[in-house]
């Protein structure tokens, strides 16, 4: 029962990073391409937050997913 709980909670916090993260280089970057948010529905949460992290050094989209 905990296991279920903390799984629903992990993906809570995923999805509201994959939508915080969207919003932030749609802002950025203005219009995201599919392979980007095809890369965002697929990563796993301590990704996602890496790729929120070079919002701020990145200047151009690509930089963010550059690995």
């Amino acid at each position: 029962m905990l296991a279920g709980i903390q799984r629903g909670e992990q993906r809570s916090r995923q999805k509201g990073e994959v939508t915080m993260l969207t919003r932030q280089l749609q802002r950025r970057f203005g219009s995201i391409p599919s392979w980007a948010s095809e890369r965002i529905a697929q990563a796993d949460l301590p990704l996602l937050e890496a790729w929120s992290l070079r919002i701020f050094d990145a200047q151009a989209l690509e930089e963010i997913f550059s690995d």
